[in-house]
């Protein structure tokens, strides 16, 4: 049943696929005030977010932006700034309306003028262009007008190739599609400025261009249309997304300077729209930009409006027998024209030539907005279906052209409510095929039966299936599955005879299968079906089943299951008993052997005394005593690394140590005995 809907899902109306609502959205709304909430860092960023906040219908929003926004303005619009700032300074200023000098446009128009007339790459020709005709647009009292037209046209026309795509300078051979927008939004300004009339030839040769850059579109299977770039030099590297905004600027600023008609087929400007409605909501700035202002200039172009028919659901049900309601809107969510929506026709998928529904008008209700069929025809059952609709637009006079897309294909679910009836369970003998136990079933209550068995009989379960309109339902699923006690389980399908579901499992033939295990199984069903409301998995009971012994060569029944959750549940208590400490020995005979150890540094000690040792020979001057101190220093620092080695340190850690530590005892210690030497020398010559 179709459900009420508000408008705030919006830009994700990808045709006729998702749910319905208007164009832009409250969510729309909030990731442009995320995106944009940060002080923009230059012109271009300003320009961008005024521009969506003005589509979207934000004007509160732009005094978030306008700040000291006018400031930076004012400061780049002099003649020396670059041609980019002064491009996007003059954009903003379009939009804010700030106070800018009028003798400053005049010296920016004589620059961008002479800049036109020299450039040599086609960026610098669109931002000079692009900014003339922005000073023409703010001030009527500065002359931007072009007095030589024809070699600007033709300096950017020199640049094209034959695929339609442009080239950012004669230098670099590398075509592109991004250019290529750039390049006619540059021609259609430059046909705006013109002081006299352009020669019409020359717009025809660019309205071809057009047609041939859209010969080498890209499309999905639903129809989207899009551009994808192919450009691989400089710097910044631009995505589909980038190149298809650029190319709709340019083909529709083109076409609102001329007259006469471009040769676009609708079916591609419906699909760009699509192409941009269909990616969401971009999470960067540059593509939401990007998205919101292509669709803003879809929606205005001279060529042809796109129109968005969507549905608020695409599943409907027979059982609450809802209507089916369309509605067509333009691409930002504006209104339609007159039109008639009609239901061509519908069928079932996978069938040939089998349309359920012949042609049918959809009465339009007024109030709402929605073509509304009111019921579903009775011959419409439970399953897959494809619609397909047509758009009729009415005669009103107006001078837009919109694209509809023709025909237009939906898919549509349509579920119900599946009757479970006539469901019947019997054991019978193999040989004579007599029942030995029956058993009705109700599937639709908590019952449950018990029944027995051997490996000379069969299972036989057999149950139908109607819809809500009384005709066999076949399910995509139907499984019977009987579980051993020892969570062994065995699945089979169940196959459909015509009107009924019906399996027979023979025992005998089944004993492998079953490891030859006697015992309890429980029996399930399981039904199930996209369209089916009511699916279910239903314990019918369970059988015990006596199976002859296993030969010895018989397969062994696998290990059971193991509950993927008991990892996470509590695990056996480990007990541990510490080993008991072995006897030590007294605590006197430990310090009977403690003095043993220290009586090697007492014997040192008193040998030391025995052979005279003194301090009368340790240097008096300041360098030579510093040396004898470092050196004993060091000494001392070598005795430590000893000890703290067999206490804590490994042995790379103590070789790194001591190759640093040797190092600075081995110098100091030569410069301490070469004093020695030098002294022991003299005293001897005296």
């Amino acid at each position: 049943m179709a459900t009420q809907v508000t408008p705030v899902a919006a830009f994700l109306l990808l045709l006729l696929i998702l749910p319905f609502s208007t164009s832009i959205s409250h969510s729309h709304r909030s990731a442009a005030i995320n995106l944009f909430a940060t002080s923009p860092a230059s012109l271009e960023d300003a320009y961008e977010a005024l521009r969506v906040f003005e589509i979207i219908g934000f004007e509160e929003k732009k005094t978030h932006v306008s700040g000291d926004t006018c400031q930076k303005v004012l400061e780049n619009l002099n003649s020396a700034s670059p041609l980019k700032d002064l491009f996007y300074a003059l954009k903003v200023n379009a939009i804010l309306k700030c106070d800018v000098n009028r003798e400053a446009l005049k010296d920016i128009a004589s620059r961008l003028k002479a800049t036109v007339h020299d450039a040599s790459t086609l960026l610098d020709i669109y931002y000079s262009i692009g900014g003339l005709v922005l000073i023409k647009d703010q001030d009527s009292n500065v002359d931007p007008y072009l007095a030589h037209v024809d070699g600007v046209f033709q300096s950017i026309k020199a640049l094209s190739q034959s695929d339609g795509r442009w080239r950012y300078s004669s230098d670099n051979p590398e075509s592109s599609t991004f250019a290529a927008g750039l390049a006619i939004e540059a021609l259609a300004g430059v046909i705006s400025l013109a002081s006299s009339e352009i020669d019409q030839s020359k717009v025809n040769i660019v309205k071809k261009d057009i047609v041939k850059l859209f010969d080498f579109i890209e499309k999905y299977d639903d129809g989207t249309f899009y551009f994808d770039e192919k450009f691989v030099g400089g710097d910044e590297q631009r995505g589909s997304l980038a190149a298809t905004s650029s190319v709709v600027r340019g083909f529709t600023a083109f076409a609102a300077v001329t007259s006469g008609e471009i040769n676009l087929p609708g079916d591609k400007i419906l699909g760009l729209a699509k192409f941009f409605l269909g990616i969401g909501i971009p999470g960067d700035a540059k593509d939401f930009f990007n998205q919101v202002e292509s669709l803003a200039f879809l929606e205005t172009n001279r060529i042809s409006i796109p129109l968005i028919l969507s549905l608020p659901e695409t599943v409907y049900s027979l059982t609450k027998k809802g209507q089916l309601k369309v509605k067509v809107n333009t691409v930002l969510g504006s209104a339609a024209p007159p039109l008639t929506v009609k239901l061509a026709r519908a069928f079932r998928t996978g069938a040939k030539d089998s349309a359920i529904i012949d042609s049918k008008e959809l009465w339009y209700d007024q109030e709402s907005g929605f073509h509304v069929l009111d019921a579903f025809p009775k011959n419409v059952e439970v399953g897959t279906y494809v619609f397909v609709f047509e758009i009729v637009l009415h005669d009103s006079g107006s001078e837009k052209v919109y694209a509809t897309g023709g025909q237009i294909h939906v898919p549509i679910y349509v579920t119900g409510f599946i009757k479970v009836s006539n469901a019947e369970i019997t054991v019978v003998d193999s040989d004579l095929g007599r029942a030995q136990s029956q058993k009705k079933l109700d599937l639709a209550g908590n019952d449950a039966v018990s029944l027995s068995a051997n490996h000379l009989q069969k299972l036989k379960f057999s149950f139908q299936l109607t819809t809500p309109n009384g005709h066999v339902f076949k399910p995509h699923q139907a499984f019977l599955k009987l579980r051993h006690e020892t969570k062994i389980e065995h699945i089979f399908v169940v196959g459909n005879t015509g009107k009924k579901f019906e399996i027979i499992l023979d025992f005998l033939g089944l004993v492998e299968k079953l490891f030859y295990l006697s015992g309890r199984y429980d029996i399930e069903l399981t039904v199930g079906d996209a369209v089916m409301e009511n699916s279910f998995l239903r314990l019918l009971g369970h059988l015990d089943l006596n199976l002859p012994e296993a030969p010895e060569k018989a397969a062994r029944p696998p290990s059971p299951p193991v509950d993927p959750y008991s990892r996470y549940g509590p695990k056996e208590e480990i007990t541990h008993i510490f080993r008991v400490h072995e006897k030590r020995p007294p605590q006197n005979l430990s310090l009977i052997f403690l003095g043993l150890i220290l009586l090697p540094i007492i014997g040192f000690l008193v040998g030391l005394l025995r052979l005279g040792v003194n301090l009368k020979n340790f240097p008096g001057s300041t360098v030579p005593a510093t040396f004898g101190i470092l050196f004993h220093v060091g000494i001392a620092g070598v005795l430590l690394l000893y000890v703290l080695f067999w206490l804590k340190l490994d042995l790379f850690t103590t070789l790194k140590a001591f190759g640093l530590l040797g190092a600075i005892l081995m110098f100091v210690g030569h410069r301490i005995l070469s004093h020695l030497a030098l002294t022991s020398a003299k005293l001897k010559s005296a």
